[in-house]
């Protein structure tokens, strides 16, 4: 079975249904069978094409309507020597016909293009999952590479699970023998045999991918025809081979009516951006300069240049943030992306857009640290430097999307803040958002936020001299903002001092006064404290407490941990059990109510793919003990995991009427 009856996140299930006689040709019999959910794995060597193979059967699959969910994740080297464990590239897709919020703790399916792929996913694999190796690559050469000293193919050692050897690298030979192209070139299309082979097991639409390969290629139209050639190869080869006599079906998940695309993280991120111009009426400027895994925001921005982005690709991250700092003081909204090593050398430059007070939009995709770390995997490490990573004290606002689509409205979010309390937001996304996927609704342009009122340039003079003579003071102050007056330079009697030297209050000329510093600072703050009085109630998800009896254990998480804490929260009261789900957008400031709210519980349990940076915030803050669980693996957090830990802070709580030990661990991720 390469499904589960048991709904992911913790959702209720439904029975599989029983199977469906088909007739392929030849008079072979197959089975349909139907499942609520499924976890399918692609691994392979990082040449073998496993992300873009990935994207085209999550693609496929968003278009046939079932919820989804990605993960992908592939090595930090640009080529590793082929066939080695450090070379595995693998892409993990999850898809119900119900809502789901994690790419799935396991795969039920897992699909090894070599013997190193293999190795390194084999132990992620439950007992009884269908495994498919391409039995071509278990040669002893390619199983010495990775240390098996028998092929694990005839040993006996894969006997727990479902194992299917299918020659994929030959039969895609076979399948292009006639198409001209050499050996090396023609294996390199076994990828698409194998995403045919898998539409086949899935029902998956085929004409979407067709139409990709022919656009992809089509200046190469030999190669077109040789991928679309492999391809309907592997889907012919599903449906008339015996090693597969059942197929499955996911139906569509019930979703709200509206125009839907498949986005990852960082392309919505971007769209976000771009709809953030169009509200304000400003011009955007991005300078970044390309760093794993910010790199898609410039290329999908560069994309946009007719309504009105320009990007620039910078010599270094310096020179990306200062020219992004000099869109914002020319009058257009200035934006920088890049990763947390980035952040790093930015800082200096930030901390003179909170000196100057301009809006700026600062993106962190974070990864792995220190130093370069681990390039291309997920963490949440940079909360604290983006709190206080700069010299003096300078406050700036800190929000973070919770999952893909959410980076399209963080986005807006963030430049409203920026443009209407003048100062640069920090937006903190992660890998795992930046190359995971979800069905995204398009929204109604209308029903985005008007950013028009935020901008307000000067426009004029707005003091005077002791003689009566009109005069521009930069820094007086809106009184519900504390916003300073934005003045674009050249327009006529608005002359004003700017720089990284302390200014004095009002007529913003430098100013070495103790007093005024003092001011200065505590106003800058008192800036960023206020944004709070704008951003709503904390999201608290708490359904036993709408209904007169809250949990008493709650579980507060920021940014990309979302998805597995709610999954794990379903599970927990799928068990019967309650608990409570707290999530943060906004960091800095905090909710207004977020003390009242964590006072609610007798415990908070913070999960963090750091070592506690938002537990250490939330203790300093409130003097609550947040219980804090902490992974820096590289990887997101397994619901079922943190349903242990839920369900060991319940019993130890002391107060859930569900005997202890009733398992938690039920209802899939």
């Amino acid at each position: 079975m390469t499904g589960s009856t048991t709904a992911s996140d913790g959702a209720p299930s439904e029975d599989i249904h029983s199977p469906v006689a088909t007739s392929a040709p030849g008079g072979l019999v197959k089975s349909v069978v139907e499942l609520d959910r499924v976890v399918i794995r692609l691994a392979g060597d990082s040449g073998d094409g496993m992300q873009l193979t990935g994207n085209r059967f999550t693609s496929e699959t968003a278009s046939f309507g079932n919820d989804l969910s990605t993960l992908p994740n592939f090595p930090a080297e640009i080529r590793a020597p082929t066939g080695t464990l450090p070379g595995v590239s693998s892409f993990q897709l999850h898809f119900a016909d119900h809502d789901i919020m994690t790419p799935g703790d396991a795969p039920d399916v897992l699909v090894a293009m070599n013997p190193a792929a293999l190795k390194a996913n084999l132990a992620d694999l439950p007992g009884g999952g269908l495994l498919i190796v391409d039995s071509d690559e278990f040669t002893p050469r390619n199983l010495a590479k990775v240390g098996y000293a028998t092929n694990p193919l005839e040993d006996g050692s894969l006997e727990g699970w479902q194992t299917v050897p299918v020659p994929l690298t030959s039969m895609t030979l076979d399948a292009l023998a006639d198409s001209g192209l050499g050996k090396k070139e023609a294996e390199r299309s076994k990828n698409m045999f194998t995403l045919g082979l898998l539409s086949w097991m899935y029902h998956r639409p085929t004409e979407g991918t067709v139409r990709f390969l022919e656009r992809q290629f089509r200046r190469k139209p030999e190669i077109a025809a040789a991928n679309i050639a492999a391809f309907r190869a592997g889907y012919n080869y599903g449906e008339t081979t015996e090693a597969f006599a059942v197929s499955y079906e996911i139906k569509p998940a019930p979703m709200a009516p509206g125009t839907y695309r498949n986005i990852s993280g960082n392309q919505a991120l971007a769209l976000g951006i771009v709809a953030a111009g169009q509200r304000s009426g400003l011009p955007i400027f991005l300078g970044a300069y390309p760093i794993t895994p910010a790199s898609d925001i410039l290329h999908e921005l560069s994309k946009h240049k007719s309504f009105g982005i320009r990007t620039f690709q910078a010599e270094d991250e310096i020179a990306g943030i200062g020219a992004a700092l000099g869109a914002s003081f020319g009058g257009a909204l200035g934006v920088t992306t890049t990763s947390g090593p980035g952040i790093a050398l930015k800082a200096e430059t930030i901390g003179l857009a909170v000196m100057t007070e301009l809006p700026l939009l600062v993106v962190d995709v974070q990864r792995g640290g220190p130093s370069t770390g681990l390039p291309t995997k997920t963490e949440q490490s940079d909360l604290l430097q983006a709190m206080f990573g700069r010299n003096g004290e300078a406050p700036l606002p800190v929000i973070a999307p919770r999952s893909p689509g959410d980076c399209f409205d963080a986005a807006i979010e963030a430049t409203r803040i920026a443009l209407t309390y003048r100062t640069p937001v920090m937006l903190l996304s992660d890998g795992y958002l930046a190359n995971g996927a979800e069905p995204w609704a398009v929204p109604d342009v209308d029903s985005l936020p008007d950013l028009t009122e935020a901008v307000g340039f000067a426009t004029g003079p707005n003091a005077a001299t002791a003689d009566g003579t009109p005069e521009f003071h930069p820094y007086l102050r809106d009184p519900e903002t504390l916003a300073r007056a934005w003045a674009v330079p050249g327009t006529a009697g608005l002359q004003h001092r700017i720089g990284g030297l302390e200014k004095a209050d009002g007529n913003g000329n430098i100013s070495y006064d103790p007093a005024n510093h003092d001011f200065m600072t505590r106003t800058r703050q008192a800036k960023i404290d206020g944004i709070a009085a704008s951003i709503g109630p904390t999201d608290v998800e708490d359904p036993d407490g709408d209904a007169g009896d809250p949990a008493r254990v709650a579980v507060i998480g920021w940014g990309s941990t979302y998805g597995p804490i709610g999954a794990a929260c379903r599970r927990i009261r799928a068990s019967g059990r309650k608990v409570a789900q707290i999530h943060l957008r906004h960091i800095n400031p905090f909710p207004a109510d977020l003390g009242e709210v964590l006072a609610r519980y007798d415990r908070v349990i913070c999960p963090e793919m750091n070592l506690g940076q938002l537990a250490l915030l939330l203790r300093a803050k409130y003097l609550v003990d947040v219980q804090s669980h902490t992974q820096v693996s590289g990887m997101p957090f397994r619901s079922a995991e943190l349903a242990a830990v839920i369900q060991s802070a319940i019993d130890t709580t002391g107060t859930d009427a569900v005997p202890a030990g009733t398992a938690a661990n039920g209802a899939m991720q």
